[in-house]
Parts: structure tokens; sequence; C-alpha cells
């Protein structure tokens, strides 16, 4: 049982990415992971699970992106 107690404390752990600046005029792979994040515009917002695949991205694109917990 103590395993899918902690199983459900982990996937209760959301990020919210709100883009603010435009990956134009940045690296190309940049873009793409915006896009790959699910951001489509500035000022749109997305809510993911805390990863560390998604911290990965976050920290790739650090500049153009806002984050809360």
């Amino acid at each position: 049982m103590a395993k899918k107690t902690a199983l459900k404390k982990d996937a209760a752990k959301k990020l919210t990415i709100t883009l603010v600046r435009s990956p134009i005029g940045f690296n190309k792979t940049q873009g793409k992971t915006v896009e790959g994040m699910g951001l489509r515009r500035i000022r749109h917002s997305v809510t993911l699970a805390d990863t560390p695949e998604t911290r990965g991205m976050i920290h790739k694109v650090r500049h153009l992106v806002t984050v809360q917990e």
C-alpha cells in the first residue's frame, strides 16, 4: 500500500509554465522545445507534471518562460 500512496503524491506535483518571450531569434531547437511543451503563443500557460524531463525542457528555455509550482 505504501507504494500506491507514493505514486499518488508524485502524480499530484504539477508545474504551470507560461511563455513570456517569443522564441523567434533564438536557437531553432529552443523553439521546438517550446512547442513540445505545448506552448503556442505569448502568455499561453500549460500545466505539466513535475518530472526530470519537464525540468530539463524548462532549463533549456528558462529565458523564455516563467514557472509556478
